[in-house]
């Protein structure tokens, strides 16, 4: 049997409030989904590290309204190698959390840091910053049963300093906290692969082993660079950028890459795809329920 154990996509408010996070939650369940990764920042939750009783009241209602399983992204400009603000990510993640365990989410999405170009001195510090938050905080989320999934993210300015696919891995494997797991970003290592000049099958195979959690949507893997489109359709046009297309719509080798690759037991693929591609959400989701089939094939055969 897969070690995938459901799929499903992102959601989110557009406008700070509950209602629009309602209205995409009821059209994915519409749609037959079962499970949704909530981007829960979205919303005004959190303050100073403190969760907004009344408005988290509010949320556990909303999702209590649905039959989903829940995940939660935690915030987007995450970076705990940022010296600055490791202190208070903590803080809001260690919310986070709590919020995760009262929606009954247990994986909470942390994004991998980075450092700027004038910070570069201090990389050796930064990973061992990174590492220390991490522990901190799996600690904190343990008896919680909330898994904190760390997310490879690409680089996105000259000179920045982010971890490759393969070294977020060894990040997760130096944490060794069974609350601590890796999720790759299949689109964020093929965009980074190019811009690095490495072997994006063999980065995410090297992902693979301590992948707890995993985001799917489509790309061509071609860095941002400056090309500024100006509207988002615009970098589609030129298969630009960090997508987050339907699946299929890019050259990514889906099929190929469930058929060879193994992630820890309780791996949700989430899709990373939009209200924007309301229409093309339900092919995606056919689509990925077949990557999970094709998941558990090879799974059975390699147990032969």
């Amino acid at each position: 049997m897969s070690n995938i154990i459901a799929t499903g996509f992102n959601a989110a408010s557009n406008n700070g409030e509950m209602q629009s996070l309602g209205e995409d939650l009821r059209a994915l369940a519409d749609m037959g989904v079962d499970t949704v990764e909530l981007g829960v920042t979205t919303l005004d939750l959190i303050a100073g590290g403190r969760i907004i009783k009344d408005r988290a009241e509010r949320l556990v209602a909303l999702t209590k309204q649905f039959d989903f399983r829940y995940t939660v992204h935690g915030l987007v400009s995450s970076n705990f190698m940022d010296p600055a603000t490791c202190r208070y990510q903590i803080d809001a993640a260690k919310a986070l959390v709590e919020i995760c365990d009262r929606i009954d989410a247990r994986i909470l999405v942390q994004h991998g840091g980075c450092l700027r170009p004038d910070q570069i001195f201090d990389r050796a510090a930064a990973d061992l910053r990174e590492r220390e938050a991490l522990l901190e905080l799996a600690e904190f989320a343990r008896p919680y049963g909330v898994r904190i999934a760390l997310e490879n993210i690409f680089t996105v300015e000259p000179g920045q300093y982010r971890q490759t696919p393969a070294e977020v891995a060894e990040t997760v494997k130096a944490v060794n906290h069974a609350n601590v797991v890796a999720l790759i970003d299949f689109s964020h290592a093929y965009i980074e692969s190019t811009y690095r000049g490495l072997n994006f099958r063999e980065q995410i195979a090297a992902m693979a082993p301590v992948a707890g959690h995993l985001h799917l949507h489509d790309s061509f893997g071609r860095p941002q660079g400056f090309y500024k489109g100006y509207h988002l359709q615009e970098n589609t046009a030129m298969g630009i950028g960090d997508l987050h297309m339907p699946l299929g719509w890019g050259d990514i080798d889906w099929d190929d890459i469930f058929s060879e690759l193994d992630f820890l037991p309780g791996t949700v693929a989430m899709m990373e795809i939009g209200a924007r591609y309301r229409a093309e959400q339900p092919e995606s989701l056919e689509r990925a329920r077949k990557l999970m089939a094709i998941n558990d094939r090879q799974k059975s055969i390699a147990a032969e």
